[in-house]
């Protein structure tokens, strides 16, 4: 499996673009959690200023679990996660903001956290092509040895984000930063963990696919 030209960060600039990335996603609902406390000190509805209080720490509790599994080491060097975590991170992620429904079949296994980690990262793509709801369908097949990982999406104004079709098959038009480094980070756990991404798309339905490349391939 030929490594993707497009990989060309250092360490250090995918560790940092990676923090700003997890910052920008828990930066909103901690924003929030502070003007509900500021509308509390000002005398106003206790009850709509608690209720903006409890949705945003769900809402950044939420996104950091999920980041933590994600982007995070998730245990020392060869250490394997269990996909029930995965499933109730992605689960937990699409809850809190309401829009959009998981299913999840495949059997439950404990793998290499990269295999993980790139189901986690996918899912973000996935969630990113329906920005106004919908589904994802997500399906493991075999996922301890030669496994599939699909995720096939439903729902208004689909889309395949414009920067995955760039890192994974195209010359990205500019240089990766916070925004991009996600898809960006998605197919370089795809190489690390020999695993082959597919986008199949049609008007109704999107699937996202990895898929274990044999080692003679």
């Amino acid at each position: 499996m030929a490594k993707n030209p497009n990989l060309t960060l250092t360490g250090p600039d995918l560790a940092a673009l990676l923090c700003s990335r997890v910052c920008h996603d828990v930066i909103s609902p901690v924003g929030a959690i502070n003007n509900g406390l500021e509308l509390l000190d000002e005398g106003g509805a206790d009850t709509e200023a608690m209720d903006l209080i409890r949705t945003s720490a769900l809402n950044a509790s939420v996104r950091l679990k999920f980041a933590r599994l994600a982007f995070g080491a998730s245990g020392s060097v060869g250490a394997s996660i269990d996909t029930g975590e995965a499933e109730k991170a992605a689960r937990d992620f699409a809850a809190a903001e309401k829009k959009t429904e998981i299913t999840w079949a495949g059997p439950r296994a404990i793998v290499a956290k990269n295999r993980v980690k790139l189901l986690l990262n996918l899912f973000l793509i996935a969630y990113g092509a329906i920005p106004r709801g919908g589904s994802i369908d997500v399906t493991l097949e075999n996922p301890e040895f030669d496994a599939v990982f699909k995720l096939a999406v439903k729902g208004r104004m689909l889309r395949v984000p414009p920067k995955f079709t760039e890192i994974l098959s195209g010359t990205p038009e500019e240089a990766v930063d916070a925004h991009s480094i996600q898809p960006y980070y998605t197919v370089l756990l795809a190489d690390e963990a020999g695993m082959e991404l597919d986008v199949s798309a049609s008007p109704e339905e999107i699937v996202f696919s990895a898929r274990t490349v044999p080692a003679s391939e």
